[in-house]
């Protein structure tokens, strides 16, 4: 059914799924005519959700209008230099800061982790976040949330998850199970330490994987 005003969400939701599962390219022209047919909207509410997704880091400018961001390794390298420092950050702030109910909230989301089948790749990707944002939420640094969920919209132009690289989701949840230890024990150096070399191990993974996927 078409809507001459479109619902600024609507198309925006739209749009973003549409990058994230790759049915617009990386490197794809958007243009504001053509999307707004497509999705039976005016062009407001597509120039609107292009203006968010360039903030959400999904969209670029380009040399006429808009486009799809490109990947690259060097973006990877990029991205992955803020994020380990970020969630080393958030699980020494977490262990310093966290309350009996964060550790609940914790716990409930790396339980849901170590019940999740390794054979569902999006399931596993979700559960695994969400570990990671009940650890961002323990550290009480809405500025550190902030930074980490713009990381994370980046990443979802890359749409493999090191979680299904052979014993990577066995490790991973072991991992997880020593940053959450160190943060109930509020020892935060161990926290630091360990969150940062968990995020290293998944940049090195996420640079094979594009690597491999770039030569196939």
């Amino acid at each position: 059914m078409r809507c001459e005003e479109g619902p600024l969400s609507e198309v925006y939701d739209r749009l973003r799924a549409e990058i994230v599962d790759g049915t617009l390219a990386p490197g794809a022209a958007l243009v504001e005519t053509t999307l707004a047919e497509r999705y039976g909207t005016s062009r407001t509410p597509v120039r609107e959700a292009l203006r968010r997704l360039q903030q959400d880091g999904l969209v670029e400018r380009a040399d006429r209008g808009m486009r799809v961001r490109t990947r690259s390794p060097e973006e990877i390298l990029e991205i992955y230099e803020a994020r380990i420092a970020l969630e080393a950050t958030a699980a020494a702030g977490a262990a310093q800061r966290r309350s009996d109910f964060d550790l609940v909230r914790i716990s409930r989301a790396q339980k849901t982790m170590t019940a999740t089948p390794a054979s569902d790749p999006a399931a596993m990707a979700e559960s695994n976040r969400a570990v990671h944002e009940a650890i961002w939420a323990a550290s009480h640094n809405g500025t550190i949330v902030d930074l980490l969920t713009r990381l994370n919209n980046h990443l979802t132009r890359y749409p493999w998850t090191t979680l299904s690289m052979p014993g990577r989701w066995e490790e991973a949840i072991v991992e997880h199970a020593e940053i959450i230890d160190a943060i109930e024990k509020r020892d935060s150096d161990r926290a630091y330490e360990l969150a940062r070399e968990h995020m290293t191990k998944a940049r090195e993974l996420r640079l094979r994987i594009y690597g491999d996927d770039a030569t196939a």
